[in-house]
């Protein structure tokens, strides 16, 4: 069955956040075993195997004059994927997703720095809202800084970086070419970090490793056929799914408990996050139409 256009992005979106809430159980499994940068690697090897038999029947889908811009996206997207599966094995579950949630935030304002974007009044309050909304999570000096928050907050600032690098990419590049270059470039440099901490995993680990890497696989193709079929807006209201699954899994499996300035800064935070999409996409469109109304 087909769906219609518009409610392409929302069902891979909905794919993306149900395979991401899975893996991020998984996770949390996995890592009382081994450590998770250990769980990165493999995640890579995995999530590499799951997508090679479409690479196969496709051969011309990686194009090596993407490369580069691929590359750049890989970098930071290593960092943040480390420093998510460190966060996710050592800090609350809501907690870690609502600080991950605010790396548009971090991207807007990296924009405006490296990229010498102007930010008008709106996005401009609503970027200010959205780090009210981490503030409300994080509550320095109420609640300690633990590793694994810290982790969480790197692995924002490091994500943020990684959508800027998607920049080159949208528009020109097939979603699972990207997918599929974010585990092939990510493989090795995961591997040599998972060597200073390696320990052989045991069979039934091994297999929920395996696991890991398939809904990674599963979730990363979700979220580029989300963004490529609707604009940012359109689907980004579709990741409360996300947490609402992570928040409900870390209560009924680890036991976890949420105070509402947690759960209340999360949805702040995304919630300034699908306003800023929504005003990029209209100013995106008003400059080819007439001057932006911001």
């Amino acid at each position: 069955m087909h769906l219609p256009a518009s409610a392409r992005g929302p069902a891979w979106m909905l794919v993306a956040c149900v395979a991401f809430a899975a893996m991020w159980m998984a996770i949390r499994v996995a890592s009382r075993s081994v450590h998770p940068f250990e769980v990165v690697f493999f995640r890579n090897l995995f999530g590499l195997a799951a997508l090679a038999p479409m690479l196969v029947r496709r051969r011309g889908l990686l194009a090596w004059s993407r490369l580069m811009p691929n590359v750049r996206r890989a970098s930071s997207g290593l960092i943040a994927t480390l420093a998510t599966f460190y966060a996710v094995a050592n800090a609350p579950l809501a907690t870690a997703l609502a600080i991950n949630y605010a790396a548009p935030l971090f991207a807007t304002v990296g924009a405006m720095v490296f990229l010498r974007e102007r930010i008008h009044a709106r996005r401009g309050i609503a970027l200010a809202v959205g780090f009210v909304g981490m503030l409300v999570v994080v509550r320095p000096g109420a609640l300690p800084l633990t590793a694994g928050v810290g982790a969480a907050i790197v692995s924002a600032v490091a994500t943020a970086f990684s959508y800027l690098a998607v920049r080159a990419l949208v528009g020109r590049d097939d979603p699972r070419a990207v997918a599929a270059w974010s585990f092939i470039l990510m493989l090795v440099p995961s591997g040599l970090v998972a060597a200073f901490v390696w320990s052989w995993p045991a069979p039934a680990t091994l297999a929920l490793l395996a696991v890991i890497g398939g809904l990674a696989a599963v979730g990363q193709l979700g979220l580029t056929f989300a963004f490529a079929a609707a604009e940012a807006s359109a689907v980004l209201p579709y990741d409360f799914v996300r947490f609402g699954l992570i928040t409900l899994g870390g209560i009924a499996l680890f036991g976890e408990r949420y105070d509402g300035l947690t759960l209340g800064g999360g949805a702040i935070i995304l919630g300034a996050t699908i306003y800023l999409a929504a005003r990029e996409a209209a100013v995106a469109r008003a400059r080819g139409a007439t001057p932006s109304p911001e």
